[in-house]
């Protein structure tokens, strides 16, 4: 019923404006539009779209809001995000030994950070 039509992530924050620059700015996305009332706007990542929005819930997932498979490009991306101080998340995870931000095995690399929001994003070489 769904597999034919395009999806969507869709991140709940407390701040438009400060979304706004991070996504647009930081992560280098092109913003698509915005509502008149200032309440929400999207993004295009490839060729989906992320909408943000302003919610009193923003934040409160603990889990990935969004993935990003960036290939090839993983460890360059990373090191854009670090030096424009992103903040990545770090976790304690035995099996998946992370060295500075990254977490790798097999060749399969992953990253974790956050939005200014708090909203956990994903990045991977895949």
């Amino acid at each position: 019923m769904l597999s034919r039509f395009d999806a969507m992530a869709t991140v709940a924050v407390r701040d438009l404006d400060a979304a706004r620059r991070f996504y647009g700015e930081t992560l280098e996305m092109e913003e698509t539009g915005r509502r008149d009332d200032q309440s929400a706007t999207t993004f295009r990542s490839g060729a989906s779209e992320i909408v943000v929005y302003v919610s009193e819930y923003a934040a409160t997932n603990r889990a990935t809001s969004v993935t990003w498979g960036l290939g090839e490009s993983f460890d360059e991306i990373v090191a854009r995000l670090d030096a424009a101080g992103v903040p990545f998340a770090h976790y304690d995870m035995p099996d998946f030994p992370r060295v500075g931000h990254v977490h790798e095995l097999d060749g399969f690399k992953a990253a974790w950070f956050t939005d200014p929001d708090g909203n956990i994003l994903h990045i991977n070489n895949e």
